[in-house]
């Protein structure tokens, strides 16, 4: 195809846009809500699995004893918690501590612990293990030798949610396959029938251009340009509103989960050109669907 044919056929796809904004509107405003869901989607999915990665790589480790235990006790604990490679002390909680962090976590209804006898709740010592330094075997190593303490009761780690959590990724990945399949329906039904829209509105102008010999692909070309240019438009739409709506979440909200801080990740460069290309994909395969049953090659 010549350059000067292209920028006729580009030109011809601008000025029917032009001509027939409000359909074309609608057809990108529409378009632009299906793509943003699913780009929420992707985003949603790469934070969990960025997050899951993260606290994976570094597990928390809440070692819970029996009772109130003694200094000495303690310090025993501590120095053979420091022989593990990659293990950091973080803090221990007593009764008391942990009793006054529950009261403060119940706000207004702490008062429901003022008719228990006893503190129920055990004192803790919370360490964090890298995986990078010990590798996956060593928590558990390190969990089965402190139970056999007899100060300790019990050793619990987040590992074992982690995994659990990888199973719902993988649930979430199959979900996210089938609504990608069911947006992608719905994007090119929007914009075969917004093209259909065009080709009545310019059902006239088309059959004057057959009739003076204009080939069919000559008469096809503007359309399936039009049709790129709409999923264009509607995928750049939905990624500015993404981005806007990302922007305001971070400077709002701040999540930490235990003592790690959950930072909010945008999509990638790479990931927003993909998703672009799908987009144009998307407009020039619906232009071609929505000609192929008026104009016949």
């Amino acid at each position: 195809m010549k350059i000067a044919f292209f920028g006729y056929f580009v030109g011809q796809a601008v000025a029917n846009i032009s001509n027939n904004r409000l359909v074309h509107l609608i057809g990108v405003g529409t378009m632009a809500i299906a793509f943003l869901i699913f780009d929420a989607f992707i985003l949603i999915f790469l934070n969990l699995s960025h997050w899951t990665e993260e606290r994976g790589k570094l597990l928390t480790m809440s070692i819970y004893f029996k009772e109130e235990p003694g200094g000495v006790v303690l310090q025993n604990i501590k120095t053979e918690l420091l022989h593990f490679p990659g293990v950091t002390i973080k803090r221990f909680i007593s009764k008391d501590d942990a009793m006054k962090s529950l009261r403060r976590q119940l706000g207004d209804k702490a008062g429901l612990l003022d008719g228990l006898g006893e503190n129920p709740l055990p004192a803790s010592l919370e360490i964090m293990v890298s995986s990078d330094k010990c590798g996956d075997s060593i928590p558990y190593q390190l969990k089965t030798r402190l139970e056999t303490n007899p100060a300790v009761d019990e050793v619990q780690y987040s590992q074992e949610w982690i995994r659990r959590f990888q199973g719902i990724m993988d649930l979430i990945k199959i979900v996210g396959v089938v609504l990608g399949g069911l947006l992608f329906l719905a994007a090119l039904f929007i914009i075969t029938n917004t093209i259909k829209l065009t080709i009545y509105s310019r059902k006239d102008e088309i059959e004057i251009l057959k009739l003076v010999g204009a080939t069919n692909r000559f008469v096809k070309i503007p359309f399936l340009i039009e049709g790129a240019i709409q999923g264009f438009l509607g995928g750049s739409v939905a990624l500015i509103i993404l981005f806007l709506v990302y922007t305001i979440a971070i400077a709002r909200v701040d999540l930490r989960i235990g003592f790690a801080s959950l930072d909010i990740i945008f999509l990638p460069t790479q990931l927003m050109l993909f998703l672009l290309l799908m987009s144009i994909i998307i407009g020039f395969v619906g232009s071609t669907i929505s000609l192929g049953r008026f104009i016949r090659i």
